[in-house]
């Protein structure tokens, strides 16, 4: 084979691989802390589900915070508790004050943080957890609810994932955990959803969930290992052809 012929097949080889690899790895930095509420219906209440992977190679996820919303505050918090975790509710003083239902608000839940318990508890990169919240009442329809979450590492380093998508934009590289409310329907007035319907629904979204995340990591890797193949097959054939 000419040497010109051979550089060929073999930068070929090198680039399918590189793309397999690519993919593979694009896989694993796509995953980001994304949030699933069971409604969106406005003036209801819901159960907030946060799905939350460890992306790091070598450090565990040891500490989830999710900041609420304070010019739309939440009146009723509640966490849902997670075997091997901790999880602390926050109040404090708003920026501003707020009006709700005719009640001027001053004081309001800020974040809730979940800090696992031991070193056995926390999130290695193939692992991730759902953590929830009970939450209400949701403001008013069209309302962006955006939840910041930052998450911290056994090693100190800390991800933050607080970047609000603007309208008809790309997302973006760190995106905050939100989503939009919708319009009250029938039957299902001010704050009329109750906790008990919103978990109700937590077994469901939790399963969307990992039926969502597991074909897309399953994909990623199967890429990686075509092109690994690809690239071994190529070289083979080179050394076979001398």
């Amino acid at each position: 084979m000419k040497n010109s012929t051979r550089r060929t097949v073999i930068t070929s080889a090198v680039a399918v691989t590189t793309a397999g690899l690519m993919a593979l790895g694009l896989g694993a930095a796509s995953a980001h802390v994304n949030v699933s509420p069971a409604s969106t219906t406005a003036g209801g209440y819901t159960q907030l589900n946060f799905s939350v992977p460890s992306e790091s190679e070598t450090a565990m996820t040891e500490k989830i915070e999710v900041q609420l919303p304070t010019d739309t505050p939440f009146t009723s918090v509640r966490a849902k508790p997670v075997d091997g975790w901790t999880a602390e509710v926050v109040r404090g003083e708003l920026p501003e004050p707020v009006e709700i239902d005719g009640a001027t608000i001053t004081e309001g839940v800020l974040s809730v943080t979940w800090t696992a318990d031991s070193e056995d508890d926390q999130l290695s990169s193939e692992e991730y957890q759902v953590f929830s919240l009970s939450v209400g009442t949701l403001p008013e329809e069209g309302t962006t609810v955006a939840l910041p979450a930052i998450q911290t590492y056994s090693d100190g380093s800390v991800s933050r994932w607080d970047q609000v998508a603007e309208e008809g934009a790309e997302e973006p590289e760190s995106p905050a955990p939100s989503f939009v409310t919708t319009a009250e329907t029938e039957g299902h007035g001010h704050g009329a959803e109750s906790t008990d319907e919103a978990e109700a629904a937590d077994a469901e979204q939790a399963s969307a969930t990992e039926s969502t995340t597991q074909p897309v990591i399953w994909v990623a890797l199967a890429a990686g290992l075509l092109g690994l193949a690809a690239g071994a097959l190529a070289l083979v054939r080179t050394r076979s052809t001398r």
